[in-house]
């Protein structure tokens, strides 16, 4: 019995360790194409119109995905779902210079959105999972791993560039190695999932406190998503900062992101998780705010990292608010909070792009001032540990 007992919590250690280090890698595929969208603007001289048309792509191939990403991960498991999607994933991101023509780049683009958001679906089921059978809380921590990798890809891209490295022997060998270690680290996560749903297997439009749950996170991971695709550009067009003095502003967005949220889980056990999420919105639409009506290199650093901050608590909290609404499952709750949200975080950046043409990236970039102050908004509706909002 007592040997069933550490083999089931040395399994539990294991696949928690492998869960880690795919939000990690997740987190460098984002933060290394975000720091390389000049590269790719560069590549194939693209103007502000076709790069939002690029980015539409990535955002095509990740609502495509998401229609069948519970099915998927249902039928597969998240173990081999993640060993799939994380090949096609390095490979997508390997390959995106690459291409002989614009159409050929839209194709790729396609295949890289689906298979970043097939990937993000899976390992936060199974981030899912390893909190109900560990019986303590590991989502904050997995998504502050998603922004340690966002830094760390910001930050290779940062050395890299100075170092005159050509983007494309960077992103052919990252893509690589992004491929082998998903593969790799999957065997170590679950086999199968004890608590396994039906309801997470097809994606439902959520309804009454999930829904709005669902539209907070569009709100803030849309305004990430921006920040993870235009900030670089906005930082050397705008401020007139070099590419990779820019992707370092990046990198200092997703630290302060990452600090935030591996102190998350000590906040919420201390104060309103209502609190905590308020807070941290108003913090970072006026941060940003004051960024855009700066226009201050040595600000726009401070500023950034404060927006990062002040983001960091919205994931966490929402899809642990959503598993306290009464009358849906946890999985299902988790699912349906995750693909919206994931949405935001696509969809956003390729909307910046087309407003950013008819005015300028600047104002544009207004728009994660208006999504973390929906988020602010919206906070004292959301859930409490208590219970259901007021």
């Amino acid at each position: 019995m007592l040997s069933h007992v550490l083999r089931h919590l040395t399994g539990l250690s294991r696949a928690r360790r492998a869960t880690r280090l795919q939000f990690l890698l997740l987190g460098v595929v984002v933060g290394t194409w975000g720091t390389h969208i000049p590269s790719v603007s560069a590549r194939y001289a693209l103007t502000e119109a076709t790069l939002a048309v690029v980015l539409l792509g990535v955002a095509g191939g990740t609502v495509l995905s998401l229609l069948i990403a519970g099915r998927i991960v249902g039928k597969l498991g998240a173990r081999k779902t993640v060993a799939l999607s994380g090949l096609a994933m390095g490979a997508a991101l390997g390959s995106v210079l690459e291409y002989p023509d614009f159409a050929a780049l839209l194709a790729g683009m396609l295949v890289f959105g689906a298979a970043m958001s097939l990937f993000d679906v899976a390992i936060n089921t199974e981030g899912s999972e390893l909190e109900s059978l560990g019986s303590r809380p590991i989502m904050s921590n997995l998504h502050g791993m998603f922004s340690v990798g966002g830094m760390a890809g910001a930050a290779m891209t940062f050395a890299l560039l100075d170092l005159g490295v050509a983007p494309r022997a960077q992103l052919l060998v990252l893509g690589a190695g992004v491929a082998l270690t998903a593969y790799a680290g999957s065997r170590f996560m679950l086999e199968t999932h004890a608590s396994h749903d039906e309801s997470i297997v097809h994606f439902a439009w959520p309804k009454g406190t999930l829904l709005l749950i669902g539209a907070l996170v569009f709100a803030g991971m849309t305004a990430e998503g921006i920040l993870y695709d235009w900030s670089v550009l906005y930082l050397k067009q705008d401020v007139g900062m070099a590419q990779a003095y820019a992707a370092l502003g990046y990198g200092t967005f997703c630290a302060a992101m990452a600090l935030a949220r591996f102190g998350g889980d000590a906040l919420r056990a201390r104060f309103s998780e209502r609190a905590v999420l308020g807070i941290g919105a108003i913090v970072a639409a006026v941060a940003m705010a004051v960024v855009l009506l700066a226009a201050i290199p040595w600000l726009s650093f401070v500023g950034l990292a404060l927006t990062g901050a002040g983001l960091a608590p919205i994931a966490p909290i929402l899809f642990n608010a959503a598993t306290r609404v009464p009358g849906v499952s946890r999985a299902a709750a988790i699912a349906s909070v995750t693909t919206i949200g994931y949405s935001g975080f696509i969809v956003g950046p390729p909307l910046i792009g087309s407003i950013a043409t008819a005015t300028s990236l600047t104002t544009a970039l207004y728009c994660v001032v208006l999504a973390a102050g929906l988020v602010a908004w919206g906070a004292r509706l959301v859930p409490d540990k208590a219970g259901s909002p007021r």
